[in-house]
């Protein structure tokens, strides 16, 4: 299945249907009156988060989605159906925006979740709806109200609890085959991974999903390479795993160009807890090993991890370290979802 993780999509609610304008006849009822019915209510748009899915693929091949129309109303004060609903059915961790792509309309994270988009427009009222006492036959009906047309793009963020970044060919999808099932292509040249890739990490009795993104180049937050479109799906990770190629002619430069992007994108993304790692360290030198080490120390300022995607080494270390941060990240998260909870709890009727 093609990977597709950002669509424009152009969306119109129903019309309500117009009110009807009609009297009473029946045989020896004179003056019958008026029993014109309203119009129904236009249908709604609609965005559900369904399981199964992980793609926005189904809208690549239609963009248009228009709900019903409400039935006109009828005699015998007979109110019109109600238009049928149109559903967007997405998968888990995709956001609406406004066209302008900044304005957020809804993030759904939850599977089942729903939020109307665009609501239908009410019908209009029937001739019974004027009847007065000074207005005993009133010819008039309302037309129904017009439906909420507009451009909506949906983006998909996928939800994973760490992610993997680094420049094209640090061995990030080396790294993730060997720790999960996932099974993204792996070869010696840059940018073999155009798509991200989710895996499933198991350490002892622990799981977490690590995404592994296409790789950045200096110049991502302006287009150059693959852009840094793919960011977005490591903004809701609980931690970054930082992979620098430990082959590389210039290691200090490879984090720093990967540090800036970061900056540049947003997001957060940069005060995440963030393991650095100096990769493939079976195809170095002992004495190799330390000078890096040193070079990337001295250039970030923190604890540098030495592994091999290939050999499994300190591997089970890095997993380890993942997993408690990660851990600490869903507590955080469970902590102030209950703390909101406790605000929005009814404190009962006083006096």
């Amino acid at each position: 299945m093609k990977f597709l993780d950002q669509a424009r999509v152009f969306i119109r609610s129903g019309d309500g249907g117009a009110g009807s304008v009609s009297f009473r006849r029946e045989k020896f009822i004179e003056y019958g009156g008026p029993d014109g019915g309203d119009g129904g209510k236009g249908g709604d748009v609609v965005v559900e988060c369904v399981d199964g899915l992980n793609t926005l693929i189904d809208y690549r091949y239609r963009q248009h989605f228009k709900a019903k129309t409400g039935m006109h109303g009828m005699g015998r004060n007979r109110t019109g159906h109600r238009g049928a609903d149109v559903v967007l059915k997405v998968p888990v961790g995709t956001q609406v925006f406004e066209e302008d792509g900044e304005t957020l309309i809804a993030d759904l994270t939850e599977v089942g979740e729903r939020v109307i988009i665009a609501r239908g427009g009410n019908g209009g009222f029937g001739n019974a709806y004027f009847k007065s006492s000074v207005n005993q036959a009133p010819r008039r009906a309302n037309p129904g109200q017009e439906g909420i047309e507009k451009t909506i793009i949906l983006r998909l963020k996928l939800i994973a609890d760490a992610g993997l970044v680094g420049l094209p060919n640090a061995g990030k999808s080396t790294f993730l085959a060997a720790v999960s099932a996932a099974k993204p292509k792996i070869a010696d040249y840059p940018f073999t991974t155009i798509h991200p890739n989710l895996g499933v990490v198991r350490v002892e009795a622990r799981s977490f999903v690590l995404a592994d993104i296409p790789g950045l180049i200096e110049g991502a937050h302006e287009g150059v390479g693959l852009g840094d479109r793919f960011l977005g799906h490591v903004e809701r990770c609980g931690a970054l795993i930082h992979l620098v190629d430990g082959t590389g002619d210039d290691v200090a430069e490879a984090y720093r160009v990967i540090r800036e992007e970061l900056d540049a994108y947003g997001a957060g993304l940069t005060e995440k807890p963030e393991i650095l790692c100096l990769n493939k360290a079976d195809a170095l030198l002992p004495e190799d090993r330390e000078e890096k080490r040193k070079a990337l120390e001295e250039a970030s300022g923190g604890k540098i991890e030495i592994i091999s995607g290939v050999s499994g080494e300190g591997v089970d270390r890095i997993l380890h370290r993942v997993a408690d941060l990660v851990d600490a990240a869903r507590a955080a998260e469970k902590a102030e979802r209950e703390a909101e909870n406790a605000d929005g709890e009814d404190e009962g009727w006083h006096p």
